[in-house]
Formats: C-alpha cells, sequence, structure tokens
C-alpha cells in the first residue's frame, strides 16, 4: 500500500459521499490535500464518490488531478444552444441564478450527461416496453469513460486501499466491494451509482446491485470498523449537510428532504466509535493488572487483538449550499456550477489545512479527535470556534 505524506499518521483514509454533480466539490478538495503532499492510502465512497475514488487509486500521483478535471469537465458541457450561457453573464440575484441553474438541470433530464447517462429509447415507461433491468436512462457511456480514465490493473494491484458501497437489489442486504478481497472492475463502481429508477441495477457475479446511498451515503462505518493498528487520519467529504433550516415552502421541503435522506450519521458513528475507544482502552489497563495465567487464555487474547493503541483523526469537510441551489442540485451538470463546485472544495479544504492540529496525532484519551471548521459558520447566531473539535 501508499505510504502517506506530509502527516504524523500511519493511514489516511479519505471518504466520498454520494451526491451527483455535487461531486465536483470533492475533486477540489482532493486538488488542495494533493497540493499539500497529503496522498490517501484508502479511498472509500458511494455513488459519484465511488467514481471519483476510482480516478484517484486508478491513476498515477501525478495524474490524479488531471484525470478529475478531465472527468468534471467532459459531463459538465457547456450549453451548445447557448441559453444558460447567455442569460448566465445577468446573474446578479440569487433567484436569477435559480432560473438558469433549473434551465441546466431541465436539460440535463430531457438529454443526459456527455460520457455519462442517456435517455432510453424507447422511454421505459411506455406500456409496451419492457426490459430485464427498467430505468429512465442508459448508463453505457459511463462504462466507457471509466475503461479511458481509470487503470483498473493499478486499483487491483492494491497500491492503495479502495472501497465503494452498493446495496443488493434481491436481498437489500449493503455490500462493500473492496481491493482487499475483491477483483475490481467498472460495474462495480457503477453498482455504486445505480440509483433507481433513473440507473439500472448493476449485475456482478449473478446479483443486482443499487447505488449504496439508499441504505447509507457514507462509508464511515466500513473505514472504521476495518482496523489496521495504524494511526488514521480520516477526511470525510460530505455532499449533503445534516444541519438545515426548517423549509418554508414546497421546493425548499424537497431540497431538505434529499438533505435528511442522504446525509451522513456521522456524529452517531463517531460516537458508537469513541464509546469502543474507551472499551478498549479499560481492556488495556485491566490487561496490565491480570495474573499471566489470565492473560494467556484464549479470550484475552482475542480481546488484545481487538484492542489496538491506534489514534484517529477524523476531518469533516462538508458542502453547505447556496440559496439559489435547488432540489436539482445533484443533477445540475453546467460548466459554470460544476467549477463552483470544485472551488468550493477547494477553498474548503484550505481553510481547514489552515488548523495544524488536523494534521497532528491526538493524545489516546482524546482519541477520535472530530474536527469540523465549517459547519458552525452556516448556522444562524453561531460564530465558529477555530481549532475546537465538534466532539
Amino acid at each position: 500500500m501508499a505510504r502517506p505524506c506530509s502527516t504524523e499518521f500511519g493511514s489516511i483514509a479519505l471518504l466520498l459521499q454520494g451526491g451527483g454533480a455535487l461531486g465536483a466539490y470533492q475533486a477540489g478538495v482532493y486538488e488542495r490535500l494533493h497540493e499539500s503532499g497529503i496522498e490517501p492510502t484508502w479511498v472509500a465512497g458511494i455513488s459519484i464518490g465511488a467514481v471519483n475514488c476510482a480516478l484517484i487509486a486508478g491513476n498515477k500521483v501525478e495524474d490524479r488531478v488531471a484525470k478529475l478535471r478531465q472527468f468534471w469537465e467532459l459531463v459538465s458541457p457547456t450549453d451548445s444552444l447557448g441559453i444558460g450561457d447567455f442569460w448566465a453573464q445577468f446573474a446578479v440575484t440569487d433567484d436569477t441564478r435559480a432560473w438558469i441553474n433549473q434551465w441546466h438541470a431541465g436539460r440535463v433530464v430531457s438529454l443526459g450527461v456527455p460520457g455519462f447517462f442517456e435517455p432510453r429509447v424507447p422511454p421505459p415507461y411506455l406500456p409496451w416496453v419492457h426490459t430485464g433491468t427498467p430505468s429512465y436512462y442508459d448508463t453505457t457511456a459511463l462504462r466507457a469513460t471509466l475503461l479511458r480514465l481509470v487503470d483498473f490493473d493499478r486499483i487491483n494491484a492494491r497500491e492503495m486501499r479502495f472501497s465503494v458501497g452498493a446495496v443488493n437489489v434481491r436481498t437489500a442486504n449493503f455490500a462493500y466491494f473492496d481491493n482487499a478481497t475483491d477483483l475490481i472492475a467498472p460495474e462495480h463502481v457503477m453498482a455504486s451509482g445505480a440509483l433507481p429508477p433513473a440507473f439500472a441495477a448493476v449485475e456482478i457475479d449473478g446479483e443486482f446491485y443499487w447505488d449504496g446511498g439508499l441504505v447509507s451515503n457514507t462509508p464511515l462505518d466500513w473505514v472504521l470498523s476495518g482496523r489496521n493498528n495504524l494511526d488514521t487520519l480520516v477526511w470525510q467529504v460530505d455532499l449533503w449537510s445534516a444541519d438545515g433550516a426548517m423549509p418554508t415552502d414546497l421546493a425548499t421541503v424537497a431540497v431538505r428532504m434529499k438533505e435528511v435522506q442522504y446525509s451522513s450519521r456521522t456524529r452517531a458513528a463517531t460516537d458508537h466509535f469513541r464509546d469502543s475507544e474507551k472499551y478498549r482502552a479499560a481492556f488495556k489497563e485491566l490487561l496490565a493488572q491480570m495474573p499471566p495465567a489470565l492473560a494467556a487464555t484464549p479470550q484475552a487474547k482475542l480481546l488484545v487483538a481487538a484492542s489496538d493503541q491506534a489514534v484517529y483523526n477524523i476531518i469533516q469537510l462538508v458542502y453547505h449550499s447556496p440559496t439559489y441551489e435547488a432540489q436539482s442540485k445533484d443533477y445540475e451538470f453546467s460548466r459554470r456550477t460544476m467549477l463552483d463546485h470544485w472551488r468550493a472544495g477547494y477553498d474548503d479544504a484550505a481553510r481547514t489545512l489552515s488548523h495544524p492540529e488536523v494534521l497532528r496525532l491526538p493524545p489516546q484519551a482524546k482519541s477520535p479527535a472530530v474536527y469540523d471548521f465549517l459547519s458552525l459558520r452556516h448556522r444562524p447566531g453561531l460564530a465558529p470556534e477555530p481549532g475546537a473539535p465538534t466532539g
């Protein structure tokens, strides 16, 4: 596995949530980490996060930002009709920008996204059209894009650990495809992003899989449970904010519904992990007091194996939408919006890196240390508290 740079940690995990067009934010975050020499040893993603993970793990270090940019420029074409681009120059208010965004989202619904998906012809909702895996769009183009931009031999060489999540359509069980145990192919990435009914389920080894975001939109639990006895720096990059204002109309209800559905339950996961760490620390203290015969029992040895002394920093970067982004923000793929998302990710990562404590090992008693320098500024009446962990 690759070794991390520029930190005191033995392992660096980059966790990328699902969120469609919002995924350019994650590319911006990675670019800023890359500039600081912070390269992940483990990437794990859901949906569009899985695509970004493949672009990172499936390329040389020096090529990764360029490949991410190539993908995001491919899927965010300029407006060939010029209508949205013409009016964009007059977008001086949130209302104007909202109208332009809706125009671009409507084009995606009608025409699809180059290199990603296109409408099925004939449409699947016609009564005489029957397909084995019904969906509104065909994602064949995404497979070709992945094969062109991602070296799957590199992913399977395990230079970096790679994990993507999906849900089994038949059993509803969540599954992770991981290069530690699986031979990764484009289908594994596509399965992680096969959100119904827009996209068809993807067949892998005789089973069909849908988007992992239907069950869990973050791989945090998977990474924290995969203990490797290494001090670990976790960068969790979320595209949906768990915090939000009370909706005031049907449009904002639709936005907030998606945020609630797809936001990560980070606090619950980290609280559970923190409790587990306390139990492990308590056992280590008891072990030092055990008689040799008791410490040598199979039961004690089992607990020793599960009680490593690795420490964790969990860094949260959460994209917070401007007011003009509506419920279609995850499928509004215009070039201007893509660049806005990329820049937001870059700037948020830069702001987080300005706090040097995130790259330092926490004391054992403080592990896991959870940092979020972004969310407080979006809560009315609260000011940021630089340097203070969230829990």
